[in-house]
């Protein structure tokens, strides 16, 4: 069977540069990096007040739907408790969407979005109705996802809503709320780093700008990355979806120097390190490629994406035992990914189980959304009917 070697870039979603040792340097004079030339302006760019703005209409909700739950009882609920219990998902408050960071405002209309359009939202809103925020960058083990011809790392972010400083009003509940997708016990084992709303800005443009890459939408993901890196000029990740962009116009050296500042700034970041060596790879300078590989190699068997990529190999080859123990570890490391069960479903009905394909089938369309789920559905009506 082939050896599967990654081609894909990484792109780092939310931010992983707190999962890496930050060196504390001077932040570098970025004039250098930029090449205006390639790329046509866009118009379309949220400025920083427009990340968090909502419209009046919103805004007069907000403070109205508030103002009712304090109207006739005994005990005021204060305004942080109200707000969580508004951004709880089982109250029509607010859906997972990965990959999906948008402005407060169209979340708010929408409902929907990733770890970080919620924190963006909930900000937005506790601007109104004058609460506290504290803003986390939570270390997490990173979540794969696969776009197109990217692999994606997403990292985790989340805040809490702070109490009133004033007590003399009798409130129900008092103590800081954390606002997240997973509950707060599920977060008690991870470190966690307060951020600033700079950063919080700088993550946020480059999510926008690594979902613009996905989409071939390059102009578009220059002037976000351009936004991210104003707002905080020392963000590895940006650095690294800047470099991603110019090898897909051409510029290697270009890429190479974004890829060496980010590297200054966080010497061992993974993300980072992978890209440039691929670049390294392609360019034959192998001395230098196989030193950074070393530090690759170990990290590698960490990827989920890695047994997957040998499991449809084998697939693809008629190894079918093979490759079901290939999917089996690709589930084992990242049981969240649907088109890993759909993958351990084929490789069950090749091997002759067909109890556990439809099994990992149901499992594949429970995970799935949208156009993978119609599919999945077809091929279980498809195996029931066999």
């Amino acid at each position: 069977m082939r050896l599967v070697v990654f081609s894909a870039l990484i792109l780092g979603i939310v931010a992983l540069s707190g999962c890496s040792h930050t060196t504390s340097i001077q932040s570098v004079d970025l004039n250098g990096y930029w090449h205006d030339e390639l790329f046509n302006p866009v118009p379309d760019v949220p400025s920083p007040e427009q990340v968090f703005a909502l419209p009046p209409k919103a805004k007069s909700e907000l403070l109205q739907s508030y103002n009712r739950a304090n109207m006739g009882s005994g005990n005021s609920i204060s305004a942080h408790d109200w707000l969580s219990q508004q951004l709880r998902a089982d109250k029509g408050g607010f859906q997972y969407y990965d990959n999906y960071t948008r402005v407060a405002e169209v979340t708010y209309k929408e409902r929907q979005g990733n770890c970080m359009s919620l924190v963006v939202l909930s900000s937005a809103m506790a601007d109104i109705l004058n609460v506290p925020v504290e803003i986390y960058e939570v270390q997490v083990e990173p979540v794969w996802d696969k776009q197109g011809e990217f692999y994606l790392l997403n990292g985790h972010v989340n805040i809490k809503l702070m109490p009133p400083e004033l007590m003399n009003t009798a409130y129900v509940r008092t103590g800081a709320i954390q606002v997240d997708f997973l509950p707060e016990r599920a977060m008690r084992g991870y470190a966690k780093k307060k951020i600033n709303r700079q950063t919080l800005l700088a993550m946020f443009y480059n999510n926008l700008a690594a979902e613009a890459l996905i989409e071939k939408q390059q102009d578009k993901a220059y002037a976000l990355i351009k936004q991210s890196l104003l707002q905080k000029p020392d963000f590895p990740p940006a650095l690294n979806t800047l470099a991603i962009l110019y090898r897909y116009r051409g510029h290697e050296d270009w890429a190479e120097d974004a890829y060496r500042l980010a590297l200054k700034y966080t010497p061992e970041d993974l993300t980072t390190l992978y890209n440039l060596a691929l670049l390294l790879g392609e360019q034959e300078r192998l001395e230098e490629w196989a030193e950074i590989h070393k530090v690759l190699e170990l990290a590698r068997i960490r990827n989920p994406y890695y047994y997957y990529d040998m499991a449809q190999q084998a697939f693809s080859d008629h190894e079918y035992q093979q490759a079901l123990t290939w999917y089996l570890r690709a589930v084992e490391k990242a049981d969240y990914r649907h088109e890993f069960y759909f993958g351990l479903s084929k490789a069950y009905w090749a091997t002759g189980n067909e109890r556990k394909a439809r099994q990992s089938l149901e499992k594949a369309l429970a995970l799935s959304r949208d156009g993978d789920r119609q599919r999945y559905q077809s091929k279980l009506n498809a195996m029931e009917h066999h």
